[in-house]
């Protein structure tokens, strides 16, 4: 089961200052309620972490290993994988961040897509599509509240 997303926020917040705040992995993961444990393995390009939830009967703990590759204050690329041995699943995302300059503020747009499968995709695609989009909805409005959301644009999710 996997699940393609893309999103649109304007902020208040200067370039520079989001781009720092893209930059420091622990702040952007405690936008994640799902992350725990953030360890550097080699920063800053890469670094470990729990994710924990609940779907269905099923609690997940699965440790993820995460790349971070930064480019020219602008484009930032993360790509996770993990799995949870007890449930016998994997997981795994690819992120993509890109931030444009406005006269007051800045922009960022957030493209990815998200996979997962062994047995916690046997409850289906529509649960799973459902937390994720929870899981998206949080991330934004935690990044907008840090840095002063002026609007977000929810594109379609496709499969």
């Amino acid at each position: 089961m996997f699940q393609d997303f893309s999103r649109t926020i304007q902020l208040t917040a200067p370039m520079a200052a989001v781009w720092e705040a893209m930059l420091d992995v622990r702040r952007v993961a405690s936008w994640l309620s799902i992350v725990r444990e953030v360890r550097d393995v080699d920063p800053p390009r890469r670094y470990a972490a729990v994710l924990e939830d609940r779907l269905g009967p099923f609690a997940m703990r699965a440790d993820l290993d995460f790349t971070v590759e930064a480019e020219m204050d602008r484009r930032m690329h993360v790509a996770a994988a993990g799995e949870d041995r007890q449930v016998a699943s994997r997981i795994s995302a690819t992120i993509d961040l890109a931030l444009e300059p406005l006269d007051a503020g800045s922009v960022v747009i957030v493209t990815g897509r998200y996979e997962i499968t062994g047995r916690i995709a046997t409850l289906g695609s529509g649960a799973i599509r459902k937390k994720g989009d929870k899981i998206l909805e949080d991330f934004f409005a935690h990044l907008g509240r840090d840095l002063g959301a002026v609007d977000l644009v929810a594109d379609r999710a496709s499969t």
